[in-house]
């Protein structure tokens, strides 16, 4: 089983800002691994996230009151250091509070990295491809 592994809070440990690229949505492989709902457990915060990732490359998130909407791209296969590139763009929210208190600003561009376990089962989200600074393990849930 991957080990929790939080660094700092969610805001900072998973996100780099990608001033200078537009995100569009880009669809993906019905048989990608990481398509369907993931949960991830944020016992500081009292909280959860919930992460839906959809074939159309839409993103659904429930974190704490927060709803908010995605587009992204992920890459089709692993690195050669076995991580997929996801590149994230928050298109809309309901405006409320995220797990952290916090709101997700309407564009806001996110880079990190996937390391996917064998099983397919969760993964951790990273900033760089590496394990320094991760945040998991999200676990693989029902369709919601």
């Amino acid at each position: 089983m991957i080990r929790t592994m939080l660094i700092g809070t969610l805001m900072v440990a998973c996100t780099n800002l990608g001033f200078a690229q537009d995100i569009k949505r880009t669809p993906i492989r019905p048989s990608h691994p990481l398509l369907g709902a993931w949960k991830i457990e944020l016992p500081e915060f009292a909280c959860y996230e919930m992460y839906n990732l959809r074939a159309n490359g839409t993103r659904r998130t429930i974190s704490g009151r927060e709803v908010s909407e995605s587009v992204f791209r992920i890459s089709d296969y692993p690195s050669a250091r076995g991580f997929y590139k996801w590149i994230d763009k928050i298109v809309k929210h309901n405006g409320q509070a995220d797990c952290t208190g916090e709101k997700s600003p309407i564009g806001d561009i996110a880079i990190n990295y996937i390391l996917l376990h064998p099983d397919g089962t969760q993964f951790l989200l990273c900033s760089e491809e590496n394990l320094h600074e991760c945040i998991g393990p999200f676990i693989r849930q029902e369709s919601i």
